[in-house]
């Protein structure tokens, strides 16, 4: 047995090298959530899901607002806004923030449970990498890779950004830059898909206590460390009526709760028609670079205030 794993030993550091050397081509290219995971951590950040993660572009509120952002939106089923979602920011950010600017994307779905789930281990984000990392400064990190990219490693090398960058690229900031056929007919038939997802979803879903409470305990949490933004992001007139409809109250549920919270809610749904969108429910990324640009004139213009 001893000669056996003195044999094998060789062959075993080996294969440990040569991981270790593919995970150190680790970026953007990876998956769209590797890089969440691989900087340092903020001192301002950006809160949501996937039309946060799209939508709001830390290039441009730093071109206006002179401070570095950090993107920390990943989707629905991963980031809603709940009590792992409030763990992880609490390990992504620099635990000496003081002055921070925290931009919190809102809309009715990331404050919405399905009506069935009735405990905790059910809800979706259960199996989100938030609830399982411990660094999120590591770059590579091999820990991120090891609990949650299933491709072969291999992958990581050969479709790493210096080679092509892929058509979702998550950049180091945060920012998940899509590009995609956005020709009428293209985005009209994946508006018609979400269309439809968010039909079904409107009848299965309500909007949860449980998420309320951790957004309203991470808003606390975050003014003691610098000012907090509730933002509500436009989507298509098609998606912004399925809100409305199955959420008629949510924008007075959102001022109401700023109101509590002595924070500023800047909402810009009502103004639709002013973007264009991938697929109704996420921006096209020139209109990101847009509404990014009147998010930070709107803090601007509310400083001091």
């Amino acid at each position: 047995m001893k000669k056996f794993l003195i044999k094998i030993v060789p062959y075993f550091v080996a294969v440990l090298i040569v991981l270790a050397i593919l995970g150190s081509y680790a970026d953007g290219n990876t998956d769209d959530n590797y890089m969440h995971f691989a900087v340092k951590k903020p001192q301002n950040i950006i809160l949501g899901d996937s039309r946060g993660s799209q939508g709001v572009v830390p290039a441009t509120l730093k071109n206006k607002l002179s401070a570095n952002f950090d993107n920390f939106s990943l989707n629905i089923v991963e980031s809603p806004y709940g009590q792992i979602y409030f763990k992880a920011l609490k390990r992504k950010l620099d635990p000496d923030t003081k002055n921070g600017m925290f931009i919190l994307t809102v809309s009715p779905w990331n404050l919405s449970l399905n009506k069935q789930i009735k405990n905790k281990k059910d809800f979706p984000e259960e199996h989100s990498p938030l609830n399982d990392m411990y660094f999120y400064d590591r770059s590579p990190n091999y820990e991120y890779l090891l609990k949650h990219y299933t491709r072969s490693w291999f992958k990581i090398y050969t479709e790493r950004a210096e080679a092509e960058k892929s058509n979702t690229f998550l950049h180091a900031d945060g920012w998940l830059e899509v590009n995609i056929n956005m020709h009428k007919d293209s985005v009209a038939v994946r508006t018609n898909k979400k269309e439809e997802f968010y039909r079904d979803l409107a009848n299965t879903v309500a909007l949860s206590p449980e998420r309320l409470t951790a957004m309203n305990e991470m808003i606390n949490y975050l003014r003691t460390k610098g000012k907090v933004y509730l933002v509500r992001l436009p989507t298509s007139k098609s998606l912004t009526d399925i809100e409305h409809n199955k959420y008629p109250h949510f924008n007075k549920l959102l001022r109401d709760i700023a109101r509590k919270q002595n924070v500023k809610f800047f909402d810009f749904s009502g103004n639709y028609a002013e973007y264009d969108y991938t697929d109704g429910n996420h921006l096209y990324k020139e209109s990101s670079r847009k509404i990014s640009a009147r998010i930070a004139d709107s803090i601007m213009a509310n400083r001091g205030k």
